[in-house]
């Protein structure tokens, strides 16, 4: 292509599968990146050479890791040009996991993955595995352990102090479903600043549903309607595991044992250094017209102010906000005191960067818009050091497989639907870290609501102590009695985190700016507060997918980074959705569909119906009845000419 050409059209980086109608022409001989599968491991030839350049990240959190790890693998850049800044002593930013039994370990989060998160995979296949031999990645470690032990939940709601609450549908009604399936229709763009609450009905918020969903993804009812729509598109194809959580698949060890001490040593065994105690606070930028170019990053480092100077051909990554800035922490007998303000995290914090940003163009979005109410961002969990107790015993009667086994234990949150604070606790796979003692397990406890006192202990979340809210979960647990014996032999660490929502707070356009702001020629944005075409926030692979955008971007590599998933598409992904939606029973239309398509090649696609096969077309009758109206002249003329074409296909097919 010639320089003019490749100027009267741009290479679109990021794919967006929703901007328009795909088919085969001259000018598209490619279908969309998402559907090409192995085809894409391309390695892109940059259109500039690397040699020469620097490149400076600012954060050291799964974004960093994958910006630096792909301009190394697709962008051919050397190790050794390429410096991570971070504020921490430690890689890994909010995937963090410490501790040690005597202390007690610490988990702020965990991560539940989806089979379809093609960022986080397309990176781990080429990151060596810790534990098995050379040549196995991350990605052959993942497979062989979920493989071999599927995840699901048997107790995955819980109310009445100890009893398991039927979820094995999402109990919606009918009007409710048809709520989710408006919101799925709904253009983007029409979503702008609306919460949850403004657009369901009150009694949406009492189903399986939300109990299922707001707890396995961390939705308040205040929060962005947008960014809840989007994850309906994005997980679609796991609703009908949404109940038992078998469309997870969960890591060996805790997030930072299996995700980034891995990566990490790929980095560093290339040359990649890494600044500690190093906090990117600001950028100066030279403006030319529309061009914004990084010429230096601001910096703090050992508490003493410096400046990088930054090449015109230097680039420069930046993840804007943070999920777990200003946590405060507490244990057994001290509840966690928060040092933040409640509308400004302040400028000695990790939101300083995107703040100075936004005050020098409205194309840096608008950060107050995610840190200016911490009331409505704010969390809390507990990771819980347990020995044999009780609670052990609790634990063990509502797991899949006995927690010292090495499987899989509760399969993913168990929720208390009747708990003011909307409590939820898991225990993922033990040891949940390489060294942990065998006679100990760790144990992930969260809430979501903050100003609510609790059931039992008549205190808000946030006002207790370990002991306490040790306290709130065994009554939950219907072990209150046991509470002495529990805690003798149980220690809690505990992390208020006031931004762990933030990027689920209401939003318009405009207010997380895009990878690659307007006019930046070598800075790009990352992270949980950046603008994507259709992706969700608040996993790995959406800060993987920004990382990657950004890099590619910046390196002119004539590579697509693929959009999300297509399986929302996938016409059996729609009709098992359908399904799951009206609580497992047929969906309107669909005994027609398998009495027009039962005989043919796409019979597999559709749901098995549940009553017998001779009593399918008297269904169909009556289904079809329901649709039209009793009476209808056109019904009988409808169902005969169904089956004509039922009986074509089928002799065709013969």
């Amino acid at each position: 292509m010639t320089e003019e050409a490749a100027k009267a059209s741009p290479f679109q980086v990021e794919a967006d599968a929703t901007a328009g109608y795909w088919r085969k022409r001259a000018d598209t001989t490619l279908p969309p990146p998402d559907m090409m599968g192995a085809y894409m491991r391309n390695r892109p030839v940059p259109r500039e050479p690397v040699e020469g350049r620097k490149a400076w990240i600012i954060g050291s959190g799964i974004a960093g890791l994958a910006a630096a790890f792909y301009l190394i693998r697709d962008g051919g850049m050397a190790g050794e040009d390429i410096t991570i800044l971070d504020t921490m002593r430690i890689e890994g930013g909010s995937l963090d996991g410490a501790g040690n039994p005597e202390e007690g370990y610490i988990v702020r989060g965990g991560r539940e993955m989806n089979w379809n998160y093609d960022n986080l995979w397309d990176m781990f296949q080429d990151v060596q595995a810790l534990e098995l031999p050379e040549g196995y990645s991350v990605l052959d470690e993942y497979r062989l352990v979920n493989d071999a032990d599927p995840n699901y939940s048997k107790s995955r709601l819980m109310h009445k102090c100890g009893q398991i609450r039927d979820f094995s549908t999402l109990g919606l009604s009918r009007s409710q479903q048809w709520e989710l399936i408006r919101l799925m229709l709904k253009r983007k763009e029409d979503l702008d600043d609306v919460t949850i609450e403004q657009y369901f009905s009150p009694g949406f918020f009492e189903t399986n549903f939300w109990f299922l969903w707001r707890s396995m993804f961390a939705f308040e009812n205040w929060q962005s309607l947008l960014e809840m729509k989007l994850y309906m598109h994005r997980f679609l194809d796991a609703i009908d595991g949404l109940t038992d959580m078998s469309a997870l698949v969960f890591p060996k060890y805790n997030q930072f044992d299996t995700f980034v001490r891995p990566l990490v040593t790929h980095l560093q065994e290339r040359g990649v250094k890494v600044r500690f105690d190093t906090r990117g606070y600001d950028l100066d930028m030279a403006v030319a017209g529309d061009a914004r170019t990084v010429t230096a990053i601001k910096i703090k480092e050992g508490g003493k102010d410096a400046a990088i100077p930054v090449g015109p051909k230097d680039l420069v990554f930046a993840i804007t906000g943070s999920m777990t800035e200003g946590t405060a922490y507490g244990d057994m007998d001290t509840a966690p005191v928060l040092e933040r303000g409640r509308h400004d995290p302040g400028d000695e914090s990790d939101w300083a960067l995107w703040k100075n940003l936004a005050k020098k163009s409205p194309v840096f979005g608008k950060p107050e818009k995610f840190y200016g109410d911490i009331d409505r961002s704010m969390w809390e969990s507990v990771t819980l050091t347990c020995w044999p107790s009780p609670f052990v015993d609790k634990l063990k009667e509502l797991s899949v497989n006995d927690p010292y086994s090495g499987k899989t234990v509760t399969g993913g949150v168990i929720t208390f639907t009747d708990s003011n604070w909307v409590l939820s606790f898991t225990c993922n796979r033990q040891p949940h870290f390489p060294t942990q003692p065998k006679d100990v397990l760790v144990v992930w406890v969260y809430a979501l609501l903050m100003d609510k006192e609790g059931n039992h202990v008549k205190k808000p979340m946030p006002a207790c102590t370990g002991r306490e809210i040790l306290a709130e979960l065994c009554h939950h647990l219907g072990i209150g009695e046991h509470l002495d014996a529990v805690v003798a032999n149980t220690k809690a660490r505990l992390a208020l985190m006031p931004y762990i929502t933030a990027q689920f707070m209401p939003r318009a356009a405009g207010d997380r700016p895009h990878v690659v702001p307007a006019g930046c020629t070598n800075l790009g944005l990352m992270g949980q507060f950046v603008e994507t075409s259709n992706d969700i926030i608040f996993t790995m692979d959406s800060s993987i997918r920004t990382a990657r955008i950004a890099v590619y971007t910046l390196l002119g590599l004539p590579k697509q980074v693929p959009d999300i998933s297509p399986t929302q598409y996938d016409i059996r992904s729609l009709l098992k959705a359908a399904r799951a939606l009206n609580n497992n029973e047929p969906f309107p239309g669909e005994r027609l569909l398998h009495r027009l398509l039962g005989k043919t090649y796409y019979a597999h696609i559709l749901p098995p119906l549940p009553e017998p096969e001779a009593s399918q077309r008297k269904a169909a009758e009556e289904e079809l009845n329901g649709l039209l109206g009793k009476g209808n002249q056109a019904l009988g003329t409808l169902i005969g000419w169904l089956e004509r074409v039922r009986e074509n296909l089928a002799a065709r097919g013969r």
